[in-house]
């Protein structure tokens, strides 16, 4: 299959998932919470998608993309993270956390391939 844009990347259609997923999620988090978690959580999940999109323009030299998915992984990470505490102030129960964070870990493992595999994405130059 050829790749015309990032939204053809399964890992891009995965992490856009995940954002709605979280964004459905996080409508139920109290209002305290609204410039705080709520927020982060819906910004972190959401910049996996915008740094895969940057990556995908990028990808003309090897040290961009892999610096922009590194940006995505960690945006990953961030995500992860907010889910943990949202779990912990119990905002989501033990199965929704699980739920989300399984994704999370599947999306931060196909950005870990590319990463350590770039070469397939990038642009093959005409020289």
């Amino acid at each position: 299959m050829k790749l015309n844009s990032a939204k053809d990347l399964v890992v891009y259609q995965k992490a856009y998932s995940l954002a709605l997923e979280i964004f459905e999620t996080t409508k139920t988090f109290p209002k305290e919470e609204k410039y705080a978690l709520t927020s982060q959580v819906r910004r972190s999940s959401r910049s996996v998608c915008l740094n895969l999109r940057e990556a995908w323009a990028k990808r003309r030299y090897e040290a961009h993309l892999i610096s922009k998915l590194t940006d995505c992984d960690g945006e990953n990470s961030e995500t992860d993270s907010s889910l943990d505490f949202a779990k912990d102030c119990n905002y989501i129960s033990a199965e929704v956390h699980k739920n989300l964070t399984d994704q999370v870990l599947e999306v931060g493992k196909m950005l870990g391939s590319m990463i350590k595999n770039p070469t397939s994405f990038l642009i093959k130059s005409d020289n």
